[in-house]
């Protein structure tokens, strides 16, 4: 598909919507090409990915060791 700048500017977002689908879209000065307006590729990367995933408890790395463990640690 092919517009001219005065029918993208007041057609964007069905322009944006068109490009996002997988259509060519290109934008002309007159009847000359000039822009190709095509998506960006998203990241397949998403943060909290385990956010409210029952993962259980992980371990307590505060609490005080018992004599045993500690020992076992210094090398008695």
């Amino acid at each position: 598909m092919q517009f001219t700048v005065h029918t993208a500017k007041s057609q964007l977002s069905k322009l944006i919507d068109a490009a996002l689908s997988g259509e060519e879209v290109v934008i002309a000065k007159g009847s000359k090409p000039v822009v190709r307006l095509v998506p960006l590729p998203q990241s397949g990367f998403k943060l909290g990915l385990l956010d409210g995933a029952a993962i259980g408890q992980g371990p307590d790395f505060l609490k005080p060791m018992d004599d045993a463990e500690l020992d076992a640690w210094e090398g008695r």
